[in-house]
């Protein structure tokens, strides 16, 4: 990776490029510590001591900009739910998958919608914080200009965060709504490292280390791991000229998912929790004690996050990957997989095929994300960077320095006619 980045900073096309997604990445962390009008982050810090869970979650996404109340406490998650929201719109709503398929058009039109969708996230979102943080003092003056400012800036921060995005994306080098989650979560890493360090114990710190490198490499190895299905062109004549004959593959990646079916499964099991805190601080009686068991360091908990997540990865997977479509295209085309008729057998095939590969990864996503439960408990120690911060972390990090290694080959590549 760094050998890639040394290389590509060679190039003066690339070096602009990469200057000017630092610089954007930069403007990011110094609007982390800019703090909203009116707002007492104390109290924010002091729920989330309590809490944690999807908060917390929601806190390393930001950077800790949740924590502290600035502009930017809302980070990109509304620009993610609206983006979110669409993929799922784009199948129940057959107008909106017409405009998604206009290619380069249609591209525009969803970004334009999604854009307008985020901001009206944002806006409920902030108003919903404010408002249901109300009896934990988030105002230190609390009056209608003081939800008016607060609110304001909330959204600002966000509508802000996406437009840097988008920049990145135009401009820069990589994904750029992925890059801002990259950057906030790895500004997080120095508060992991204080907090492993405090123990003391440099036994259990090497050994936590260890296992984090292994979990590291388990990780880059599924991510960059697929079952690609050989697919046979038919030779077809066209006048004086023969098509087709060629030999090519379907990739179908393990992790189809990414980390959204982890995220959807965070959300929901803490669902209950973080709405109930939000009026009583200390829930007793029964409902104490489902909260209780709902919580993922609870076996109950654990067990009933992790059949969550392998639902979630599947209901996406049918999102990113339909054998349906996939095998009328490939009829169309001329093309078949050997030993399986075209039409319905090679969407069943493609289908059989793409559930077990969904499975391998659905119980990937099991495994690193209770991964820190598991070593918590083992060790007796706080681990403050999550199975999730890791697999966004490693997937935006291998996912940009692909897209560099494919900017690099192109401006190297002399083409036929040199």
């Amino acid at each position: 990776m760094f050998k890639t980045l040394r290389n590509a900073w060679k190039i003066p096309d690339l070096r602009k490029r990469l200057t000017y997604t630092i610089m954007m990445l930069l403007v990011i962390r110094l609007g982390a510590h800019i703090p909203v009008p009116g707002v007492n982050s104390s109290a924010i810090k002091d729920l989330l001591e309590q809490q944690g869970g999807a908060l917390g979650l929601f806190d390393m996404i930001s950077g800790g900009a949740f924590q502290d109340m600035t502009i930017f406490a809302m980070g990109i998650i509304p620009y993610i739910n609206a983006s979110i929201i669409f993929q799922l719109l784009q199948i129940a709503i057959p107008k909106i998958e017409e405009i998604a398929k206009e290619g380069e058009e249609g591209r525009k039109k969803i970004a334009k919608y999604t854009r307008y969708l985020t901001i009206v996230l944002a806006a409920i979102q902030a108003w919903g914080f404010t408002f249901a943080l109300r009896s934990q003092n988030i105002l230190i003056n609390p009056n209608i200009w003081s939800w008016i400012i607060a609110i304001i800036s909330f959204v600002t921060g966000t509508a802000f965060l996406m437009w840097i995005g988008e920049q990145i994306t135009e401009k820069g080098i990589g994904n750029g709504i992925s890059l801002i989650i990259f950057v906030n979560i790895v500004s997080r890493l120095p508060v992991g490292i204080n907090v492993l360090l405090s123990y003391k114990d440099y036994v259990k710190t090497v050994i936590l280390v260890a296992i984090f490198i292994l979990i590291v490499g388990f990780v880059v190895l599924v991510q960059n791991g697929e079952r690609r299905i050989a697919v046979q062109y038919a030779k077809r004549t066209a006048g004086r000229k023969v098509y087709g004959g060629q030999s090519t593959h379907i990739p179908i990646k393990v992790n189809l998912g990414g980390v959204i079916p982890i995220i959807f499964a965070m959300s929901l099991i803490q669902f209950p929790e973080t709405v109930t805190r939000f009026f009583n601080s200390n829930p007793t009686g029964i409902w104490g004690t489902i909260l209780n068991w709902l919580r993922w360091t609870h076996p109950f908990g654990a067990a009933l996050y992790a059949l969550l997540i392998i639902f979630f990865t599947f209901f996406y997977s049918t999102i990113a990957f339909n054998p349906i479509d996939v095998a009328d295209n490939m009829k169309k085309s001329g093309g078949f997989i050997p030993g399986i008729r075209p039409g319905k057998p090679t969407a069943d095939y493609l289908t059989k095929v793409a559930n077990q590969i969904t499975m391998v990864g659905a119980l990937f996503l099991a495994i690193v994300s209770l991964m820190p439960v598991l070593l918590e408990v083992i060790f007796k120690m706080n681990i403050v960077f999550g199975g999730t911060s890791l697999l966004i972390v490693v997937g935006v990090a291998l996912e940009t320095v692909k897209q560099i290694e494919a900017q690099m080959l192109m401006r190297h590549y002399k083409g036929f006619l040199s």
